[in-house]
């Protein structure tokens, strides 16, 4: 509004105030015309416009003078800048920009997808520029929702139900755009919303087939023909091309391969009998599939529920271990009985009892419970006469068909106290000595057993060490260590050992094998000339030792031959320590030294002891 006040500006003067005029201020704009105007005698700066737009203009930079001497020529002057911002108020109303606004989305898209957005601009900033999107009218109001992003000040189209392109292929929307905070001053400025024309188009999308219902459920009695259809689940194309549709069963789901189905019409039928007993319940999956695009699947539960069907006969419930005391009486109750059944038949279970005939020795009283009691027909049973005794019982059920089956029962016949507790059911156990119990007996047993195996054993380890080769196998080679435990005399001695055999090699047998290896090649030993009478036997022993080691025939493994001989004298005699400690005064070891590489060591232990001796 024009005259609407700014700001005051003031200016001192330091002259004196009563003396003329030399400190009367008045103010003047220099700059800022023609939108603000200043009081000359106050300097109070006003707006000279109306209606001032912010939209056009924010920023203004006002010059004021102050001059005193009453703004008279000669009067002192000086200026000051007053810098001036325009705010806010919402006096825009926001627009769209286009008036309509095309968008796509395929038919796929799931419930909450976002389609696109709208946005309508404001002029105003802040708060006053704040504007709330909704849909108002359209075809599409139920399909689609809208949502303002606070932060970009945009609305969001998002999905609201699923789309089929087959169903409706375009969809149209009135939006709406409103500002959120109207001041009440610019009411004639309004309307402070507006709307656009947003045009939503369905795109297609090859679709997977789509089953009539979201599940099946099918009930067949266990006792169908196998090859019998027990239910039939539909699909079809929803693309408008309208493909043919292939059903099968996964067979995950089927492991048994008990049921099948019809990849043309989609009917399930048995393919293996059916057992209520075995499982009631069969949970299959059936995948439906585009001929012209296999890859496009969809999957449906089905529910095979199994009916039952009496087919089985009831049963004994438990195994019943009777007995009768031979003191039993006519009448006597000696077992109750009862029955279980497979089925399940609706009624719930009825079962009958009797006997396959009439037996003298005991009968059966149903009890219309589902049990049944066994009776003594007569007094007095002997275990000597019959220990035992089989008693067929009919059991029947109630259902249709009727089913039945035969027990027997295995009634012992047992010696009892007065008062009717079993003690013994066994015949032979009236011919055992009374000292000896059923226990011992068998503890006797078993120790006679226990020896009877502890001597085959024996024998059988003893007989198995007979016939254990010396060697076990071909590849077991060992030392031959022949021992002769003959010390002999030395080489005086001529009657220990008669050396005459080595002096004339062929006084020797020839070469034997030996038994426990067998012989890779057969070599004919050689013949050595013998040796002179006068020859050392020391020589004769080299020769011979050269002769084997240089030998191709000779056996693969170690030979020990222990020939009795010492040789002759040492020239050095006796080395023992223990006869050079009794001899008195010291000894010369030099001629170590003279034996040669051998006795070195006993040469730098003897020889050089008595060098740092001598040096001493």
């Amino acid at each position: 509004i024009s005259g609407t006040s700014v700001v005051q500006v003031t200016a001192t003067d330091a002259d004196d105030p009563s003396y003329g005029n030399s400190a009367r201020i008045i103010y003047s704009i220099l700059q800022g015309q023609p939108y603000f105007s200043v009081e000359p005698e106050t300097g109070v700066i006003r707006t000279a416009l109306p209606n001032m737009n912010r939209e056009n203009r924010e920023q203004y930079q006002v010059v004021i003078q102050a001059k005193d001497m009453g703004g008279q020529m000669g009067g002192l002057s000086g200026t000051t800048t007053v810098n001036i911002t325009l705010t806010d108020v919402n006096d825009n109303p926001p627009r769209f920009p286009q008036s309509t606004i095309h968008l796509r989305i395929p038919e796929s898209s799931p419930v909450g997808t976002a389609i696109g957005s709208v946005k309508a601009t404001d002029a105003d900033t802040g708060k006053n520029a704040e504007v709330e999107y909704r849909i108002i009218d359209g075809d599409g109001t139920d399909m689609f929702d809208i949502v303002t992003q606070k932060d970009t000040q945009e609305g969001i189209i998002t999905v609201r139900k699923p789309l089929d392109y087959e169903t409706r292929r375009l969809y149209t929307l009135k939006v709406e755009a409103e500002n959120t905070h109207v001041d009440p001053r610019f009411y004639y400025l309004g309307p402070f919303k507006d709307t656009t024309i947003v045009k939503i188009s369905v795109e297609d999308v090859d679709e997977p087939p789509v089953f009539s219902r979201s599940s099946y459920l099918f009930e067949v009695h266990e006792d169908i023909e196998l090859g019998t259809i027990i239910g039939t689940v539909m699909a079809r194309d929803p693309d408008s091309a309208s493909s043919p549709i292939r059903f099968s069963l996964d067979r995950h789901t089927d492991l048994d391969r008990i049921f099948n189905i019809h990849s043309g019409n989609g009917s399930i039928y048995t393919s293996k009998p059916l057992d209520r007993e075995i499982s009631q319940w069969h949970n299959l999956s059936v995948i439906a599939a585009e001929i012209n695009n296999p890859k496009d699947t969809t999957r449906v539960p089905v529910y095979v529920r199994i009916l039952d069907v009496n087919d089985n006969a009831p049963q004994f419930a438990v195994f019943y271990d009777t007995f009768v005391c031979e003191n039993a009486r006519a009448g006597q109750l000696i077992q109750t009985i009862s029955a279980v059944d497979k089925d399940d038949p609706l009624g719930g279970q009825k079962f009958f009892f009797s006997l396959a005939a009439v037996n003298p020795n005991f009968t059966v009283q149903d009890n219309e419970d589902n049990t049944a009691r066994i009776l003594t027909r007569r007094n007095g049973f002997s275990r000597h006469d019959i220990s035992t005794y089989l008693l067929p019982v009919v059991i029947s059920d109630n259902d249709y068909p009727i089913q039945s089956s035969t027990g027997t029962l295995t009634i012992r016949v047992c010696a009892c106290d007065s008062r009717g507790n079993m003690q013994s059911c066994s015949a032979e156990a009236l011919l055992l000595p009374a000292g000896l119990s059923t226990g011992a007996l068998v503890a006797i047993l078993l120790c006679v057993i226990i020896l009877l195996v502890i001597v085959v054993l024996f024998a059988a380890l003893k007989r198995q060490r007979k016939k254990e080769p010396l060697i076990l196998s071909k590849e077991d080679i060992r030392d031959n260590i022949v021992s002769y435990n003959d010390e002999g005399g030395g080489e005086e001695d001529t009657q220990a050992f008669d050396i005459g055999t080595l002096r004339n090699p062929a006084a020797i047998e020839d070469k034997k094998l030996r038994r426990d290896i067998i012989p890779e090649t057969l070599f004919v030993p050689r013949r050595t000339p013998s040796a002179p009478d006068n020859t050392d036997v020391r020589d004769f022993i080299n020769q011979r030792l050269k002769e084997h080691d240089t030998d191709p025939s000779a056996p693969p493994y170690d030979s020990l031959a222990t020939y009795a001989y010492e040789g002759n004298d040492s020239i050095a005699e006796s080395l023992s320590s223990l006869e050079s400690g009794t001899t008195e005064g010291d000894q010369n070891y030099d001629y170590l030294r003279e034996w040669g590489p051998r006795f070195n060591k006993l040469a730098e232990m003897y020889g050089g002891g008595e060098s740092d001796k001598d040096t001493s």
